[in-house]
């Protein structure tokens, strides 16, 4: 019981000790002489408001329409048997380039030739039977009336024009026979790039089947896109103005892939969606488009000349409209209210409020108002080529040291623990000197 009371009496002097240091090193220091005013006048920032800025230029300014689409190859043929048979050949590879014309594969022809020989010999036997039915017209004309009935002349002549018929009939069956036989040898109808082929060789095939390969026209290749109603007048100006230029971008809305023209405005505008379908040709050289894959669209409709353009982040907004800090010759800045005609990520075009020969704030506009001195500090220096990632500023390319960041290294344990010691024994010395400097000053 002693010992508990003894405990008890222990803890109550720790405590009462460690709430006099709290109160004395949480008193404020109002009483000091200029303690408070001092920090005051660091906060309230009297000095000039460091920020960046940039001139204003004159510029020729391109004016972009942007839809999403979808590239389609210009002309795709599935390829089929227009006969039936075995497959003796596949004479092509899988993605590779045809043109108009080549050999793709073969069918056994031996059922088709064997028709196309009977079709010839067919018009051979005609042939000779309508020579020997015209010599025999010739004979009965020399005769008198007397020797041959008119009858039999007439009846001989039918016999001429009835062979003469079946002749004719002849060529039709021996084209019809060489038809199918040519069909035997299965040719690209067109120039294009050939996909994954659907049937391999010694395979039998009819004219019914899916088909034995699929080409596509990749070169050149169109793609398809929508834009909103609300552009199609200045689309359909511009498009009767002069060929309008058309870039497939990739999804970051930056990358050009290619570069063409717009073909053709559909003739309705989709009355679920509001907008309107458009067709675009590219030339795909390199074959950076491929069919049935999405892309933007970039369209040029129009480009403004000459025209004043700033930093899109000098561009702020307020309850009276948009407006811009323009730096004077005093190195202060006044508050100017613009008009905006055209304005994307980075830059903004200016109808009216500044001229080319000023300069606007970019960066600094938390403690800026109209008249506020400045100072102007320098942008940021790009990042050397070979020293730093793409895309990264040397801030974020190197790592700065614990030391440089104000941070201590990381230690574990003793070394963490003796430090601790030291911070907890210096914090109670400074509660310690306070206590006594209280005392001393009362």
């Amino acid at each position: 019981m002693i010992r508990l009371l003894k405990q008890v009496v222990a803890f109550s002097v720790v405590g009462g000790l460690a709430a006099a240091a709290l109160y004395v090193s949480g008193t404020p220091s109002q009483d000091k002489p200029g303690g408070g005013n001092r920090r005051a006048g660091r906060l309230a920032g009297e000095g000039p408001v460091p920020v960046l800025a940039a001139p204003a230029r004159i510029a020729d300014v391109p004016v972009y329409f942007y839809g999403v689409g979808t590239a389609r190859a210009r002309n795709t043929v599935t390829v089929r048997p227009q006969v039936d048979g075995r497959i003796l050949s596949v004479n092509f590879k899988e993605g590779q380039e045809v043109k108009r014309g080549d050999l793709l594969a073969k069918i056994d022809p031996a059922t088709y030739q064997a028709q196309l020989d009977q079709a010839l010999a067919k018009k051979t036997l005609d042939q000779v039977q309508l020579a020997n039915a015209q010599r025999d017209l010739e004979r009965y004309d020399k005769l008198t009336a007397l020797s041959v009935a008119p009858k039999t002349i007439d009846t001989q002549r039918a016999l001429v024009g009835q062979l003469t018929a079946q002749l004719k009939a002849d060529d039709a069956a021996i084209a019809n026979a060489k038809a199918f036989l040519d069909y035997t040898s299965i040719l690209a109808p067109i120039d294009g790039r050939t996909g994954i082929r659907m049937v391999d060789e010694g395979n039998l095939v009819r004219a019914s089947d899916a088909g034995i390969v699929v080409i596509t026209e990749v070169r050149p290749i169109s793609v398809l896109f929508t834009l909103p109603q609300q552009q199609l007048k200045d689309i359909n100006r511009a498009l009767t103005a002069g060929s309008v230029s058309v870039e497939a971008l990739e999804s970051d809305g930056k990358t050009v892939l290619d570069h063409g023209s717009l073909q053709v405005i559909d003739n309705q505008v989709d009355q679920t969606t509001g907008t309107v379908r458009m067709k675009a040709d590219f030339p795909n050289a390199q074959l950076q488009l491929w069919p049935g894959q999405f892309v933007n669209a970039r369209v040029l409709v129009n480009t403004l000349s000459q025209v004043v353009v700033i930093p899109t982040p000098a561009v702020q907004r307020g309850p009276n409209g948009t407006f811009a800090y323009v730096i004077t010759d005093d190195q202060r800045v006044a508050m100017r209210p613009i008009t905006v005609a055209l304005q994307n990520e980075t830059q903004a075009v200016v109808g009216s409020g500044i001229t080319a020969s000023e300069r606007v704030v970019t960066t600094g506009f938390v403690r800026l108002k109209d008249g506020s001195r400045v100072t102007i500090g320098e942008p940021e220096a790009a990042p050397p080529p070979n020293d730093a990632p793409t895309g990264a500023s040397i801030s974020t390319a190197v790592s700065p040291s614990p030391e440089a960041k104000g941070e201590r290294p990381r230690e574990h344990g003793k070394g963490k623990h003796r430090r601790e010691n030291a911070e907890a024994g210096g914090k109670a010395g400074e509660a310690d000197s306070g206590k006594r400097e209280g005392n001393v000053t009362q």
